[in-house]
């Protein structure tokens, strides 16, 4: 590195490098296992050929930067496999968590240039991307992608909410039932299963992570999985893979009520 280069320079260089050589991988629309639940959902048959042209497919290692915060982002696209972190840096260096990207969650935003986050791919990450320039002129012929945006924009700002109360009001033992809630939820969408009775998940996030993002301790997070293993509200296999014998006890440890909604 060259005399002179600060610390972000440096870093944004390796991550560079790193992206250089991300994979690149290959899949077919029709294989897609987050088709039902992504911006293409309702797209026919010849809107996905032509989505078939701007699109292309990156993989990224566990801890490798997908975008950083304030860069000019030339995609926009999907998490297709993986979960990845929206973070934010503060001025004084200190960063805070904001938000998980899942299975079929959108990256980017069509019409701004800049990324509002740095998102960190947290397991090994597949996404479906689209350049971006095209797609935004694609979402303005194809009005039914852009309301499939809209709709997912909405359902990012109510979990923005629900998250909001998570973080402010719930206990740790809530807490962890939340997330657990959280992520069933998701795998029993993506797997066209309805989130009701016995769940069987795999957990994407380490302990480190989960307590990152819940804002507590890793012996915290250790205690309360721990506890809801003991009271039988879950079961482990290892540490990542768990049986939820009955989804609405789960909830009631979150404090949710049993239609997935939140207590008032």
């Amino acid at each position: 590195m060259g005399q002179g280069w600060t610390l972000t320079q440096i870093k944004r260089a390796k991550i560079y490098m790193l992206n250089e050589h991300s994979s690149s991988v290959t899949q077919e629309c029709s294989d897609c296992p987050i088709r039902h639940r992504a911006v293409c959902a309702r797209c026919e048959v010849d809107e996905l050929e032509r989505l078939e042209e701007i699109k292309y497919y990156r993989s990224f290692q566990a801890g490798q930067t997908i975008v950083w915060s304030g860069d000019k982002m030339e995609f926009v696209g999907s998490v297709v496999s993986g979960i990845a972190t929206l973070t934010q840096t503060m001025e004084d260096g200190r960063t805070q968590m904001v938000g998980l990207l899942l299975p079929s969650d959108f990256v980017g935003r069509p019409g701004r240039d800049g990324a509002a986050y740095d998102v960190v791919a947290t397991t090994d990450v597949v996404m479906c991307c689209f350049r971006k320039r095209p797609f935004e002129d694609m979402m303005g012929r194809t009005p039914h992608i852009a309301h499939r945006l809209l709709e997912m924009t909405l359902d990012e700002l109510d979990a923005a909410r629900e998250w909001m109360l998570v973080l402010g009001r719930k206990t740790a033992r809530e807490k962890i039932a939340s997330l657990l809630s959280i992520i069933a939820r998701r795998d029993a969408s993506l797997n066209l299963r309805p989130a009701r009775g016995a769940l069987v998940f795999d957990v994407p996030l380490t302990r480190e992570a989960m307590a990152d993002y819940l804002g507590l301790t890793l012996e915290t997070v250790s205690r309360q999985i721990s506890a809801l293993k003991r009271d039988g509200v879950i079961t482990l296999e290892g540490k990542r893979h768990v049986t939820v014998p009955d989804f609405a006890r789960l909830l009631e440890e979150a404090g949710d009520d049993t239609d997935g909604g939140m207590l008032s």
